[in-house]
């Protein structure tokens, strides 16, 4: 098992009627922003709800609504201008990653004094935490489970054709509730999206090589049969409070650090499916059911053991060969993305050769010439995948 230091302070209330405890995690005599996104939130009722918890108490509540499903950096930068003007001293963000996404941002570029007028330079650091002592204090109220934002320290946002990570240990949200039923009224495909979204989490920390991590590796294929057993299930019964609690709970531990703890991990299916979302305006999990099986397809040997041991552990695959056990595998994840009505080819999209020259000229610009948990991933085999897509 590699090194590792784990560390994840979030309070998580998960479980039916849990907003009542909002009042309680929330600051008293505070000015708090609500951030939510395009008008679900509204529309659900969910924000009218969580401005009642917030009345309970002595507080002053701004809202900002509008952050899109590829947080823009421009959209955010209003956000900031509150804050700053207003004194907010805690953010509350209401919705599904991508608010939680932005609301992160947000918080750390509201205190970023060395990069006032420059805030746009706070997405260069890549996976490096930013240079930013300290954030606006936030919490989350999730309503889509897909990234598991609402329990760690990352975020992405979009500028432009750029869709760039930005990362601070300060920017874990201090509580995250979690109910269910507030995603009841999600749209189907939503729902999709969060399965696969989740799914291809757990894939990038898991299927790299061994790395004896026996805990690790059976947690994430936990995650996986459990995504498998409920994911159509959820999706087509969307008020089936068991199958999407499950899910819910996946999505969180997904990516809140546990499973990546002490073993190799790759996201190059993440890299390759950032670029074809900020290009063509493809939704995030639709990317990665795409690029995922051609990436395994392209890199069967590099992946081998790992890809052997989930074929028997995640899928039962016992039977012939190797590199047949491998293609059934394969087979079998994209089948299972289309059963929740997930296409896996890029032709799917009518993204062809000239969309894959513009995804490699936009994965150079951004310096992901060495992709992989080996860093072997040049741009020409970058290439053979997407070709593998088609």
């Amino acid at each position: 098992m590699l090194n590792f230091d784990f560390y994840n302070p979030t309070h998580i209330a998960f479980g039916k009627g849990q907003l009542e405890q909002l009042d309680a995690l929330t600051p008293k005599n505070s000015t708090v922003l609500i951030t939510y996104g395009g008008g679900s939130a509204k529309r659900t009722g969910v924000l009218d709800k969580v401005k009642t918890e917030l009345a309970k108490s002595d507080r002053n509540v701004l809202e900002f609504g509008g952050i899109g499903a590829n947080p823009e950096l421009s959209v955010l930068m209003d956000a900031v201008d509150i804050v700053r003007k207003e004194k907010v001293d805690f953010l509350l963000a209401v919705g599904g990653g991508s608010v939680m996404d932005g609301t992160k941002f947000i918080a750390i570029a509201s205190v970023a004094d060395d990069f006032i007028g420059k805030e746009r330079e706070l997405l260069n650091f890549g996976f490096t935490p930013v240079p930013v002592e300290g954030a606006v204090p936030m919490g989350t109220v999730l309503t889509l489970p897909a990234t598991g934002s609402e329990m760690n320290c990352g975020a992405v946002i979009t500028d432009g054709e750029d869709k760039l990570p930005v990362f601070s240990t300060f920017t874990f949200p201090k509580f995250s509730i979690l109910d269910p039923e507030l995603t009841y009224t999600l749209p189907v495909t939503q729902v999709a999206n969060g399965v696969v979204d989740t799914f291809v989490h757990t894939i990038e920390q898991y299927v790299t090589y061994p790395a004896e991590a026996r805990f690790q590796d059976r947690t994430a294929e936990g995650i996986l049969q459990t995504l498998i057993e409920i994911g159509k299930k959820t999706v087509e019964e969307p008020e089936d409070y068991d199958a999407r609690a499950n899910l819910v709970w996946c999505a969180t531990m997904a990516l809140n650090g546990l499973i990546g703890a002490g073993v190799p991990q790759d996201w190059n299916t993440h890299m390759i499916g950032h670029e074809i979302t900020a290009l063509f305006g493809i939704d995030h999990a639709k990317t990665l059911a795409m690029v995922q099986p051609a990436v395994w397809k392209v890199r069967k040997e590099q992946k081998k053991e790992k890809l052997l041991q989930y074929a028997e552990r995640v899928w039962g695959i016992t039977e012939g060969d190797e590199e047949t056990r491998i293609d059934a595998a394969i087979s079998k994840t994209e089948e299972f993305f289309q059963s929740l009505g997930i296409k896996t080819r890029l032709g799917d999209h009518d993204i062809g050769e000239e969309g894959i020259d513009r995804i490699i000229q936009s994965l150079d610009k951004h310096g992901m010439t060495a992709l992989s948990e080996t860093g072997d991933v040049t741009l020409d085999i970058s290439r053979k995948i997407l070709q593998a897509a088609l």
